[in-house]
């Protein structure tokens, strides 16, 4: 399959989602429940099938983790000095305007790409960003929180830093995709097989992850919309679909990443941001507005954006 007819199949899954959701076909129940289903069933049960049994051996993760968070670092940086300097928002704002502007939807939209574009191979590659991307998000989100909060005067300095770790690390391995990929690498590790018929059940469940995930994503986006804030949330969807892959991809040809890890990284790079961004803003109190406008504006203009990015990776690596 051609990559605009790719392109074209995962776009209309998420429209039909909206769709459905819009026109009250589904409830706003439905699509959470099919987020849950993907989030804590289907999703988790595809990473823990790839990191039990895909082959890592051709790739270099430290390579790769160091031109996409090189990537990430500077679109935050962006986002946040944008919101700060351009639209006279607190430390806070700049905080939930940064993880929004750097926080790709790796797992909803991401997946599903890849896997119709690169194949699985691409799912293989995309899937060591993963391992360490939720973690490394959110703990850079809540100690910039603190830092802001501090910053601004709203909690003092004996607040107990051990406390928030101790919660973060608890919520972060009560977390289904955590648990996967780290479940997948138990089992790689102990030279332990799964028998074939939890496997086959398994599969099954993984495999209806993408277009399930896809559909829940396009019901999401009818219930977040576009809340305000539409000029400085359009920035900082432009610093996600345009600094980051720019960035990620100087990056991966001056390291000189293998064609295949170089595409997969810039397409990674040009995703727009995902739920888990207004997530944290809602957990923040602060910056919901922009947070899901600019995923909203986002994710529709990504339908363009990305084509354009893969299209380009393709032209320079092949």
């Amino acid at each position: 399959m051609g990559l605009a007819a790719t392109i074209t199949i995962i776009f209309s899954i998420i429209m039909l989602g909206y769709l459905f959701a819009r026109l009250k076909i589904l409830s706003d129940t439905t699509g959470d429940g099919l987020a849950d289903f993907v989030f804590v069933v289907s999703t988790p049960l595809l990473l823990f099938r790839t990191m039990m049994t895909a082959d890592f051996q051709s790739s270099n993760p430290w390579e790769l983790w160091l031109v996409y968070f090189t990537g990430v670092v500077v679109a935050w940086t962006a986002a946040h000095c944008g919101i700060r300097f351009m639209f006279g928002r607190d430390r806070r704002a700049g905080v939930v305007a940064g993880v929004t502007g750097a926080f790709s939807n790796l797992v909803f939209l991401g997946m599903p790409l890849m896997l119709g574009v690169y194949g699985e191979a691409g799912l293989v590659i995309i899937s060591l960003i993963i391992s360490i991307h939720m973690p490394l998000m959110m703990a850079a989100s809540l100690m910039l929180n603190e830092w802001a909060l501090r910053k601004d005067g709203i909690i003092s300095g004996e607040t107990s830093r051990y406390d928030t770790a101790v919660k973060f690390i608890t919520s972060l391995l009560r977390n289904p995709l955590v648990i996967g990929i780290l479940a997948g690498w138990l089992v790689r590790l102990s030279g332990l097989s799964v028998p074939q018929l939890p496997m086959q059940l398994i599969s099954m469940l993984a495999d209806v992850s993408g277009p399930l995930a896809l559909f829940a994503m396009g019901m999401g986006l009818k219930k977040f919309g576009i809340s305000g804030n539409v000029i400085a949330a359009g920035v900082n969807a432009s610093f996600k679909l345009m600094l980051m892959p720019a960035v990620v991809f100087a990056m991966a040809w001056l390291v000189g990443l293998p064609p295949l890890t170089a595409k997969v990284a810039i397409t990674a790079a040009a995703l727009p941001s995902g739920v888990n961004s207004y997530l944290i803003a809602t957990r923040f109190g602060v910056g919901q507005g922009l947070s899901s406008t600019s995923m909203v504006l986002a994710t529709a203009a990504s339908a363009v954006t990305l084509a354009m990015w893969i299209a380009l990776a393709q032209a320079v690596w092949g």
